[in-house]
């Protein structure tokens, strides 16, 4: 199945595996790329040191292109994409916004720009600046995320620029791959689903909580870090909605320690990176302090397996995912659920679909 990304891209079949945070490491990366997918290899987590090793284990498992996701608004940011660039990645993504620098910098490197966004103007913003497609998130997507359904979103977002639109927001199956295509998208990217793999290095029992949660148990909350956050209802989360300031700040305090020890950020790095985070918000100092270092948060239970202490990003789709299919297995599933479909709808096609 032949799109606009898997022509810009260079992959078989029109699928992303976004880069999430210890989740979207080497093995999950590779896997996907094998599949026919395009991989995308999480650094936010990583130093950049770590990250260029990274790169090369995932060239050590597949031939296959894959991509790299940053954060535009690390200080680090040039040096993770001067990594990128040395080690001949296809693709950098972005969780945010890119500068019009970055994108030109990578641009004239022959890296494929594809930034992340949440509303339309987001997704105008960085067409112009250059950006070669960009992924629009829809708010039943998992991790930061806004209130506007994919539904809504997808079709203001493809009427409104002239690159690929890849949807990204409640998908994990083939109809939901039809579905983004007769909206206009070039492809979909899925987290959760990836996440609930047999190739993905998250615990057991992390893997279970969320195949037992329901569409209900997942939950957006603003006491993480006071932005939107979807994931899984947990014990931690529901601590952390009825903690008063103090207790949130001396929580905070705590997490920004082990953070530092893992990443080896300065305190003033840190504090850095949370003025920066504060920035046109209206974020109480905990908060500030547990949106730098959220990712020790995330560690807790998809590197540690603690359920209790760690946080869970996760879409709705958690709820209706009852299985751990290979990434061979579920790539495979995806399209042949998909071409099932197509060959089910009128004569008159479904736009965006051809052959390749």
């Amino acid at each position: 199945m032949g799109t606009a990304l898997t022509g810009l891209v260079g992959v078989r079949h029109p699928l992303v595996q976004t880069g999430m945070g210890w989740v979207a490491g080497p093995r999950l990366v590779s896997a996907t790329a094998d599949a026919g997918a395009l991989g995308i290899l999480a650094s936010a987590t990583m130093t950049p040191g770590q990250l260029r090793e990274a790169v090369r284990e995932v060239r050590s498992r597949t031939d296959e292109p894959f991509g790299v996701n940053l954060r535009a608004d690390a200080g680090d940011a040039r040096e993770r994409v001067r990594i990128i660039v040395e080690e001949g990645v296809r693709v950098a993504s972005f969780a945010l916004a890119p500068s019009r620098e970055l994108i030109a910098e990578l641009k004239d490197a022959g890296v494929v720009v594809i930034p992340s966004v949440g509303a339309r103007r987001h997704a105008e913003k960085v067409a112009a600046w250059g950006a070669d497609a960009v992924i629009v998130q829809g708010g039943e997507g998992g991790g930061h995320t806004g209130d506007t359904a994919t539904t809504v979103l997808l079709p203001q977002v493809v009427d409104a620029v002239d690159i690929p639109v890849v949807a990204a927001g409640g998908f994990h199956d083939g109809r939901g791959l039809v579905a983004a295509l007769a909206y206009g998208a070039a492809g979909i990217a899925m987290g959760t689903r990836f996440l609930l793999t047999s190739d993905s290095t998250v615990p057991d029992a992390v893997k279970a909580r969320y195949l037992a949660a329901s569409v209900r148990d997942v939950t957006v909350t603003t006491a993480v870090d006071g932005l939107p956050h979807r994931m899984l209802r947990t014990d931690l989360v529901e601590a952390l909605e009825r903690s008063g300031r103090v207790r949130a700040l001396l929580h905070a305090l705590r997490r920004a320690a082990g953070f530092r020890r893992l990443s080896g950020q300065s305190w003033a790095a840190m504090v850095r990176d949370g003025l920066a985070m504060k920035h046109g918000k209206d974020l109480s100092w905990s908060q500030v302090l547990l949106a730098a270092n959220t990712p020790v948060l995330l560690k807790a239970a998809m590197v540690d397996g603690r359920t209790d202490l760690g946080v869970m990003a996760s879409g709705q789709v958690a709820g209706v995912i009852e299985d751990l299919p290979s990434c061979a297995e579920l790539v495979g599933r995806v399209m042949a659920e998909a071409e099932q479909v197509l060959r089910a709808l009128p004569a008159t096609g479904c736009p965006g679909h051809g052959t390749g």
